[in-house]
């Protein structure tokens, strides 16, 4: 029974509603399904992130760039988010080296059109299932300075591994001068408060130079390799 004064919805939009819902829902069911599809193979991978608004020729994308043809060159496909400024960087980097470029475009009212560097791409409407995608199949998170976006999945990555809903994995900063302030609240604020364990910060690694970047990634998995046990493909499908 309705309260007075107040209409009932109408049966028909109520339907509508309903059918618009399952649409939706199988869209971005069948975005899941292209990405495992697709991307199942290019194991080990980078996922990499860094600034949109970062023109070429600057010191952060020709960083970006270089980081990315090592990790290519040493074996791993290199994941980025498929648009301009610092993924197009990565993308360069990757598609000049020995595996697979691949990019997780995002559509946007504005800002994200694909570079052209790119062996795989997927084109994604909803950012969650984009956010899995990078997170699925990265053996490793490489963040370079970046806005709301790049920080976005940089917390993603970190609250997941602390949570223990993915298993622990290289998350590596680089260019120290930009991420010394977050660095500096991480441990002085929220470590200090109470809000996070000291041992949390250690979730992070810091690294300038590119070669480290690539063995900081290879001696996390000298031990334990790269294929992940039946446990862990048993987490991620809780993702």
């Amino acid at each position: 029974m309705s309260q007075p004064g107040k209409n009932p919805p109408h049966p028909a939009s109520g339907r509508a509603g309903v059918a618009h819902e399952s649409w939706r829902l199988l869209g971005i069911m069948s975005e899941f399904v292209e990405a495992a599809e697709r991307l199942g193979n290019i194991r080990p991978a980078v996922s990499m992130f860094g600034g949109s608004r970062v023109p070429a020729g600057h010191p952060y994308f020709i960083l970006a760039e270089k980081i990315a043809r090592q990790l290519s060159d040493a074996g791993f496909s290199v994941i980025s988010g498929g648009g301009p400024g610092m993924m197009e960087a990565f993308n360069k980097g990757a598609y000049f080296g020995k595996s697979p470029a691949v990019g997780l475009n995002i559509e946007l009212p504005r800002e994200q059109f694909p570079n052209s560097y790119q062996d795989i791409s997927l084109s994604f409407r909803h950012f969650f299932a984009r956010k899995v995608a990078f997170v699925r199949y990265a053996t490793a998170y490489v963040v370079l300075p970046g806005g709301f976006g790049t920080l976005d999945e940089l917390l993603e990555a970190l609250t997941l591994v602390q949570t223990g809903k993915i298993p622990r994995m290289p998350i590596i900063l680089v260019h120290a001068p930009f991420w010394s302030g977050l660095m500096d609240w991480l441990r002085n604020t929220l470590a200090a408060e109470g809000t996070i364990s000291i041992e949390d910060v250690d979730l992070i690694q810091v690294i300038d130079e590119p070669e480290h970047v690539v063995k900081a990634v290879l001696t996390h998995y000298e031990t334990r390799g790269f294929r992940r046990a039946d446990a862990e493909l048993g987490i991620f499908l809780d993702l």
